[in-house]
């Protein structure tokens, strides 16, 4: 077991290049420091080999016969949009106010508003997708506000900075596990919004297609809409104009059937807009780790 001593060292140097880079241009206007971070990740997933191949192997997945030239391009144009996603979640107090960057579309806002309307709550399903923070600011600019179920993070210098920018677009921020899903309940049940992205691995979870390969996925969102009576809402922020401007779609609620209808009705969905943007995904999450092959 490594001493407390150790382990905040080891905390500190792996946080230290993400803060200087996060500092460096700290004079500069919001959208130049955000391209240099998104500069400083493509050139990350250009000239760092451990993440090269972590995106290389999943990328290749998906995408079997892209020649690798175009891989390297996927990725280093993925790091790029990662990097300022970053920047923007850390800063996002001031990301939550350039209103002229959001455009929103899609049935789906209005039967959030409906549901509000009613006194009932809402889930918001996403991924880690274009800028998902972007779907939390246009609720707030349309006068409603949406918590976030969260992993926290083991660093805890980035554990704070992250906590703090989740919490300036909207709370409460639940971290996941049993006491944050006693907490999410409880929000739901007393009409609250509740923005959670469903991409990353659920050891519980069940295998459903994915991008077109099992991947461990959990019910629990589908579970609770069932449950509660509640809209599950897909949303996305996609990243337009250079990346600067966001179009935010909220696509009409997934029809009330059973929980693994539902959840991989969010699959195909976040599937269909990930294929039409494939540099806008977050490509390291493992995905398709311990799923079960097809056949």
């Amino acid at each position: 077991m490594l001493s407390t001593t150790v382990k905040s060292v080891l905390h500190h140097a792996r946080y230290f290049p993400l803060w200087s880079a996060l500092t460096m241009f700290r004079w500069r206007a919001f959208d130049l420091r955000a391209r240099a971070l998104g500069s400083t990740f493509a050139a990350v997933m250009r000239w760092f080999p451990p993440a090269t191949r972590r995106f290389d192997r999943d990328a290749k997945r998906v995408f079997p016969d892209m020649p690798r030239k175009a891989r390297m391009r996927l990725g280093q144009d993925m790091g790029r949009n990662m990097g300022r996603t970053l920047f923007e979640i850390y800063h996002d107090a001031e990301f939550q106010t350039q209103h002229h960057k959001f455009r929103s579309s899609g049935p789906g806002l209005a039967a959030l508003k409906e549901a509000q309307e009613k006194g009932k709550g809402a889930i918001i399903v996403s991924g880690h997708f274009g800028q998902w923070e972007a779907v939390r600011a246009v609720i707030k600019m349309h006068g409603m506000e949406s918590g976030a179920v969260y992993r926290p993070h083991k660093n805890r210098h980035y554990e704070r900075r992250i906590r703090t920018g989740i919490e300036a677009g909207g709370t409460p921020i639940l971290a996941t596990g049993r006491v944050g899903t006693k907490a999410l309940v409880r929000h739901l049940r007393d009409g609250g919004i509740m923005s959670i992205l469903m991409d990353e691995k659920y050891a519980e979870g069940v295998d459903i297609p994915f991008l077109g390969h099992n991947a461990l996925t959990s019910l629990s969102a589908a579970q609770l809409a069932l449950k509660y009576d509640l809209p599950m809402i897909p949303a996305y922020g996609i990243r337009t104009e250079g990346g600067n401007a966001y179009e935010v779609i909220f696509e009409a609620p997934i029809p009330h059937t059973d929980s693994l209808t539902m959840t991989r009705a969010f699959n195909d969905s976040l599937s269909a807009r990930i294929l039409a943007h494939p540099e806008q995904w977050y490509w390291m999450l493992r995905r398709w780790d311990g799923a079960r092959r097809q056949s």
